[in-house]
């Protein structure tokens, strides 16, 4: 049996999907059942559950807010994490953790691999480390994903938000030094199931291929949605936020390259699909 914690977010919502489609055995699971700011309780459950494998898609997300909740981050997104770790270590399960770009720099001008110096500059970053820091110490079955600018069908993201804004404004302001890839939760549902059925455990990078800046992001969402809307392109210092963005946050696909996984498709093409989704 696969344990899916956070299935009322973007990513544990479509990895359950998945789960579904494969007919597969799975328990998914919510705040209501592991509630991460009580990281022993979260432990006992897993313990009392005793899956094969836990996907852990569960996290405290919010980015600029956790500038102010620090301890709640670290809590959540490191301790509860290593709790969980440890429950799978003591049950015989493997583990996959969903982590992020934030755990770089984001100073360098290439893609970053996966072994590459961790330097988060904000305290999700930190959290998120932690979290991958405890998993690797604590566990030989692991597999931690990093995964970045992520959108789907089940929540708030950044698609979703240029969509509303476009029906109140013919031209907007988007940040355009930022760098990354998108990743469509749909897309990176299925190879998440693929790798917990694998013992190809390591560290990997997963979003959809090419990269963008947060400007031309919006550009060819508004170009795919039809929407008549101007993107002023403007640096990060025209509009600060409570937690430091990395400006590169590009991730290098070797890893999975080298493991035999395949790669996402484009991220214009994943925007397509999404917006079918979000259609239908």
């Amino acid at each position: 049996m696969i344990l899916v914690t956070g299935t009322t977010g973007q990513l544990g919502h479509d990895v359950i999907r998945e789960l579904e489609r494969r007919g597969e055995d799975f328990l998914g699971t919510t705040r209501a059942e592991i509630n991460l700011a009580d990281p022993d309780a979260a432990k006992k459950f897993i313990l009392e559950k005793k899956p094969d494998a836990v996907i852990h898609c569960a996290a405290y997300t919010a980015v600029d807010k956790a500038e102010s909740e620090a301890e709640l981050a670290l809590t959540v997104n490191g301790l509860a994490t290593r709790k969980i770790a440890e429950a799978c270590r003591d049950i015989g399960a493997k583990m996959l953790y969903l982590s992020t770009d934030y755990v770089f720099g984001g100073d360098s001008h290439i893609p970053y691999e996966i072994h590459d110096e961790k330097n988060p500059v904000n305290v999700y970053g930190r959290s998120k480390l932690l979290g991958e820091d405890s998993v690797i110490a604590v566990l030989k079955n692991y597999f931690v994903v990093r995964i970045s600018w992520v959108f789907g069908a089940n929540g708030k993201n950044f698609v979703k938000t240029m969509l509303n804004l476009a029906d109140k404004h013919k031209k907007l302001r988007v940040v355009n030094d930022q760098v990354g890839s998108p990743t469509y939760t749909a897309d990176l549902a299925p190879l998440l199931v693929d790798m917990i059925h694998s013992d190809k455990f390591g560290i990997y990078h997963a979003t959809n291929e090419k990269f963008c800046s947060w400007a031309e992001f919006a550009e060819e969402i508004f170009k795919q949605a039809g929407k008549n809307v101007e993107v002023e392109k403007i640096s990060t210092a025209d509009y600060p936020t409570p937690a430091k963005r990395p400006f590169n946050s590009r991730l290098s696909k070797k890893s999975l390259d080298d493991a035999g996984f395949n790669r996402l498709p484009p991220w214009e093409d994943a925007v397509r699909r999404f917006l079918l989704e979000l259609s239908a």
